[in-house]
């Protein structure tokens, strides 16, 4: 089949790419000139997608990237990965919006349209069909097919890996379900099928807000163990040997990407424009999470205060900057607000990532510099705030004069854990 995925990012991209392995004919759509020029130039930008993987496609002319919406026409199925982010607590579907009416423009008797960015219960049906049928003058169900499939990618995940994590699918109609489930079948080893948009949108916010929720609940807790003198990694463990009725969390100095801190507050959003009632467990969580850098920071500079020294001056370093173990992705990462922090309290503060694509180091708005013996010897503090598989973590520990460790790594004299 002739296949369009608009948006080339860490969603689209290897969707795009499976499709092209798979057999279809692909067109990876993206309005960002510099995306479709390292794209067809075999550069990939996504850490799941090799660049090999990427060029193969290339050379056999299934995979090509275009900025030109005119290349679209006669595609059977259209997959939106484009960006859904918020705006002041409020969700900005202007991209999937523009896109639908790109996509409209070219859309034939017989195509479908799949949505996969997150949204809000609803949006497939409330967003997206009217503005491909105002672009297209066709009419959903009876002159093109559509539907919702969310994306459940995990960059790094060693364990599930694109094509073997469960695909949720969904279709206005049974026609539609039935192409759509048809096309993933083909991608992915398994697909589930639900009776409507609205439910597998309502699906992948659940799945992201029951990990929010759950997380901010071991880090409100462990701001609170500390205090009361119970190690609450230790506590956890014990926890965890029941082999029923317990899932694993720990505590962290934040939770980043877009999925965790971003898609429960879709939800939340949605619960108080129509119901008029807060979502109050989103509301919460959210609220500890963001507080979880200021504490970090907190227990810094308690540990610096109780060595006779300040904040301000102190030579600070932060070991793991992307917001998940052995990514490259800073969005939305707790590194940046925890280094922001220090800086305005006067500390001197670097940072070390090696996993951190160079085109990102802006982002940080502090001197980044390699994880070495001298540098870590030489700070007055360490935080280790992802514990990233290149890290030499005996080394870090036993060289910092002082570690706050937010990952439970490390032990010591010298090491205290968040």
């Amino acid at each position: 089949m002739q296949i369009v995925v608009a948006g080339q990012g860490y969603v689209g991209l290897p969707l795009a790419v499976r499709a092209a392995e798979a057999g279809h004919r692909v067109v990876g759509y993206d309005v960002d000139l510099d995306r479709v020029r390292r794209l067809t130039a075999g550069d990939s930008y996504v850490q799941d997608v090799p660049s090999s993987r990427l060029r193969a496609v290339l050379d056999t002319g299934a995979y090509s990237a275009t900025a030109d919406a005119t290349a679209l026409a006669g595609f059977d199925i259209a997959v939106i990965t484009v960006p859904t982010p918020l705006r002041d607590g409020v969700p900005d579907l202007s991209f999937v919006e523009a896109c639908a009416r790109t996509l409209g423009n070219h859309l034939s008797r017989g195509a479908a349209v799949v949505l996969e960015s997150t949204t809000w219960p609803g949006t497939t049906e409330e967003l997206l069909l009217p503005a491909l049928e105002e672009a297209s003058g066709l009419k959903r169900g009876v002159d093109f097919l559509a539907g919702f499939s969310p994306e459940r990618i995990a960059p790094g995940n060693q364990r599930w890996s694109f094509e073997t994590t469960p695909k949720l699918v969904s279709g206005i109609d049974a026609r539609s379900l039935d192409v759509i489930k048809g096309f993933y079948d083909g991608i992915f080893q398994t697909t589930v099928p639900v009776s409507a948009p609205k439910v597998a949108e309502l699906a992948k916010l659940i799945e992201n807000t029951f990990r929010l929720v759950n997380i901010s609940m071991i880090n409100e807790l462990a701001t609170l163990t500390d205090r009361l003198g119970v190690n609450i990694w230790e506590a956890i463990d014990a926890a965890a040997t029941k082999p029923f009725g317990f899932t694993r969390f720990t505590p962290g100095p934040g939770v980043g990407g877009h999925c965790l801190p971003v898609d429960p507050l879709f939800l939340a959003w949605k619960i108080r424009e129509e119901l008029g009632v807060p979502f109050r467990f989103v509301e919460l969580a959210h609220d500890v999470n963001r507080d979880m850098p200021g504490y970090v920071v907190h227990r810094v500079a308690a540990a610096l205060d109780q060595r006779g020294k300040s904040v301000s001056g102190s030579r600070i370093l932060l070991l793991g900057l992307t917001y998940k173990i052995n990514a490259t992705d800073l969005r939305e990462s707790p590194s940046t607000r925890v280094a922001e922090l220090l800086t305005n309290l006067g500390a001197q503060v670097r940072g070390a990532d090696p996993n951190v694509p160079d085109g990102d180091h802006a982002r940080l708005n502090v001197p980044l510099v390699d994880a070495s013996e001298e540098e870590i010897a030489a700070s007055d503090a360490v935080v280790l705030l992802m514990d990233h598989a290149t890290f030499d973590l005996p080394m870090i520990g036993k060289s910092a004069p002082y570690v706050l460790d937010c990952r439970n790594r490390l032990s010591g004299p010298n090491v205290e854990t968040l």
